[in-house]
């Protein structure tokens, strides 16, 4: 959005392009997660599409369950031969929490990571009592 309009003869592709509120990033969801059932278990699925298996953390701590992922996508600016117009690389950490009670123990959730999905296997019965805060390792 501009606050102030461009002359009518001014015309910048890159600019018009960026400005699209397609590319808004306010408008995109970080850690888009669905749930579902599945048998004795809880299947919880969060995207997390550009990350790593390095990047992420799996932690329980007094029966919640926290997924945090870091990123750091940088380019080198250093070759004076290119200019850059437009740069959407970024360092950033976000993280979810999901309550899932207080007996689980982080060797009750399976964890796998494929094509930028993030599968956390969760057992509905609840039978042990939680120790404090330990990470969980993904598949």
């Amino acid at each position: 959005m501009m606050m102030i309009p461009k002359k009518r003869n001014e015309f910048d592709l890159f600019d018009d392009f960026f400005d699209n509120s397609f590319l808004d990033r306010r408008e995109t969801k970080i850690m888009r997660t669905d749930i579902r059932e599945k048998g004795d278990n809880y299947i919880i699925d969060v995207d997390l599409p550009g990350y790593n298996k390095e990047d992420i953390d799996i932690e329980m701590e007094h029966g919640y369950l926290r997924v945090t992922a870091k990123t750091n996508k940088n380019i080198d600016e250093s070759d004076e031969e290119e200019r850059y117009i437009h740069k959407e690389r970024y360092f950033g950490e976000c993280s979810r929490s999901f309550y899932v009670g207080e007996n689980l123990k982080e060797e009750d959730i399976k964890a796998s990571f494929k094509n930028g999905i993030l599968t956390l296997v969760v057992p509905k019965e609840q039978t042990r009592q939680l120790e404090e805060k330990k990470k969980i390792q993904i598949d």
